[in-house]
């Protein structure tokens, strides 16, 4: 990271996420600005977009707020925590896991949906293709 700090607009921006938003998982302990300015405007860094970006993977599967706090939490401790004894490193690989197979588990819902949501339209396209009037020469 090169300590470059960006107001709250530029994430919004780069995350697609609304002030609104970010606002809110600050409120909820997901995210907190690394720094503030000397006008009190949230600053942020690469590292607190990345876990923006990980929150918004997360929502559109279903997660709630807490199983977000709770991956966070693991992977945080596995990226920064150097003491973590080899069982706990293997605990919260393991809870990684679960979120991964979670994450799989949803995708592949969302594979059928989307499956079928074409198929949909595609009936639909088909059908005002049939019932199109004749083109006129």
């Amino acid at each position: 990271m090169d300590g470059k700090h960006m107001q709250i607009g530029e994430v919004a921006a780069r995350t697609e996420l609304s002030l609104r938003t970010i606002r809110h998982y600050e409120e909820t302990g997901l995210v907190t600005p690394s720094a503030r300015s000397q006008g009190g405007f949230r600053l942020y860094t690469e590292n607190d977009v990345s876990r923006l970006m990980v929150i918004r993977r997360m929502k559109p599967l279903g997660f709630t707020l807490d199983q977000m706090r709770d991956l966070l939490d693991a992977t945080d401790r596995l990226d920064t925590d150097a003491t973590l004894s080899a069982d706990e490193r293997e605990a919260l690989l393991e809870r990684v896991r679960t979120y991964q197979q979670e994450a799989a588990e949803q995708v592949g819902k969302l594979r059928v949906q989307l499956s079928r949501a074409e198929d949909f339209e595609g009936t639909l396209r088909a059908r005002l293709e049939r019932n199109a009037p004749a083109a006129r020469a």
